[in-house]
């Protein structure tokens, strides 16, 4: 009598079947492991991507603003430089402007300050140091003329009397008084100041 012994038979069937789940689990497993690799490199790539175009755009933006900064840059030099030029021309005019009534106020005060018996015969001027030369028929009148000088107020006091010599003249017989004074000019707003007691500084004068 053959006997057949079916329970190893079926045993053998249910741990092939087991063995085929397990490896249908591991293959779905690994699949699952793959594509969630995949999802996530291709997300991090796609954010990559992104990112990278949005910095190309701030630095073109930023390339566009440092060209517009630099426009301004360069007109606010142009601008600095003509108000400079501005500055120099101002104050070159108003050197002139001051050398040009230094001169016509100087004139006018020597000759409002001459006595009907003096005359001029000389001036030199060295900066603001003035030296007048003339003839006069008296002493008395060199004097007044000192004096009317420094009441000008643009003399500094006191004016001086650098000589005074008598001469015999023929035509018309008699003595004149060859004279040279010596007085330091100074300007309309000096004169101002010192009249009002002001006292303007060695450093601001111009």
């Amino acid at each position: 009598m053959i006997k057949i012994n079916l329970l190893g038979v079926e045993q053998r069937k249910v741990k092939k079947k087991i063995a085929f789940q397990v490896g249908q689990k591991l293959t779905l497993g690994c699949s699952l492991i793959l594509i969630i690799t995949a999802l996530i490199i291709g997300w991090r790539y796609w954010a990559l991507t992104k990112e990278s175009a949005n910095l190309d755009v701030e630095i073109a933006n930023a390339q566009k603003e440092t060209v517009r900064l630099h426009s301004i840059i360069t007109q606010v030099q142009q601008f600095e430089q003509r108000k400079a030029q501005l500055q120099q021309r101002v104050v070159l005019i108003e050197q002139l402007r001051k050398s040009q009534t230094g001169p016509v106020h100087m004139l006018d005060q020597i000759s409002r300050s001459l006595p009907t018996s003096l005359w001029l015969t000389a001036l030199k001027q060295e900066d603001t140091s003035i030296t007048i030369d003339g003839r006069c028929t008296s002493l008395t009148a060199l004097s007044d003329f000192v004096t009317n000088l420094e009441g000008t107020g643009y003399f500094k006091k006191s004016v001086e009397i650098v000589s005074s010599q008598t001469e015999v003249t023929t035509t018309p017989p008699g003595e004149v008084v060859r004279f040279s004074v010596k007085g330091v000019f100074i300007t309309p707003n000096e004169a101002a100041a010192a009249a009002k007691g002001v006292v303007i500084p060695t450093a601001v004068k111009k």
